[in-house]
């Protein structure tokens, strides 16, 4: 992990990026003023990196490929009290979470999930809906909290999240998040938010062998039985030094 560009701020926002060279203008402007935004590159072959530190984003550089792996990344990047996650596609708007931070901040929630809703037809595939209706099916019954969308529009504090343990470097990595919160007794709520077409294909659920294969991963987060995570978190901080060097 590299950070090449980082100033303090109150709150900061992890930008996951893939080859997001369209979308990043659109993205990195919708950020509230004042926040940061921490694009974390995670391999892009169109110069996602250098658009994004030209305008004004801090990048950090992730090689290991995954999801979770820049999330992660972003999230060891990060220096603010609060900490939001957001889809760098342009399907979500970033300019949303202030009401999110607002949320944690009062204290009325631990961890706040945007629950998307579709503003067209090609928004959210078929396929891709029906993923996320099965894993937050999954997720109540594992959890108990009354779900509806493990969106990845999201806002909590900082030390709060690096306390959770988060060891899962794929696609896993938004769902062990609201696995262990409940386990750890967090209050966690959702908010409707739109969502928009994407700009450029998705990375994990463009197809349908996409979107299952991604639930498939996700069960292995669900089994996951309260306790383990000091074990599993030794060892992914083993990985992420090395990934470091």
């Amino acid at each position: 992990m590299d950070v090449t560009h980082s100033i303090p701020t109150t709150v900061d926002v992890v930008l996951p990026c893939l080859d997001e060279a369209r979308a990043l203008p659109w993205v990195l402007d919708r950020v509230p003023a004042g926040w940061r935004a921490i694009v974390v590159d995670n391999g892009s072959a169109d110069g996602s990196a250098e658009i994004a530190a030209g305008l004004g984003a801090t990048v950090v550089h992730e090689l290991r490929r995954g999801f979770g792996a820049a999330c992660h990344a972003g999230l060891l990047a990060a220096e603010a009290e609060f900490v939001c996650f957001c889809d760098c596609d342009a399907s979500l708007d970033p300019g949303l979470l202030p009401a999110f931070v607002a949320e944690v901040a009062a204290g009325r929630a631990d961890l706040v999930l945007g629950r998307r809703r579709p503003r067209t037809r090609t928004a959210w595939p078929l396929h891709a809906r029906a993923g996320n209706l099965a894993l937050a099916r999954m997720t109540r019954r594992r959890t108990g909290l009354p779900l509806h969308d493990l969106g990845p529009l999201r806002a909590a504090r900082r030390a709060a999240l690096l306390g959770l343990a988060l060891t899962d470097r794929r696609s896993g990595y938004p769902l062990q998040m609201v696995v262990r919160a409940a386990d750890a007794g967090w209050r966690v709520t959702e908010r409707d938010v739109p969502y928009l077409p994407r700009t450029g294909s998705s990375k994990v659920t463009g197809t349908w062998r996409g979107t299952w294969q991604a639930v498939h991963d996700m069960r292995g987060v669900l089994a996951e039985a309260p306790g383990v995570e000091q074990v599993r978190a030794d060892q992914a901080n083993r990985a992420d030094r090395a990934g470091a060097r």
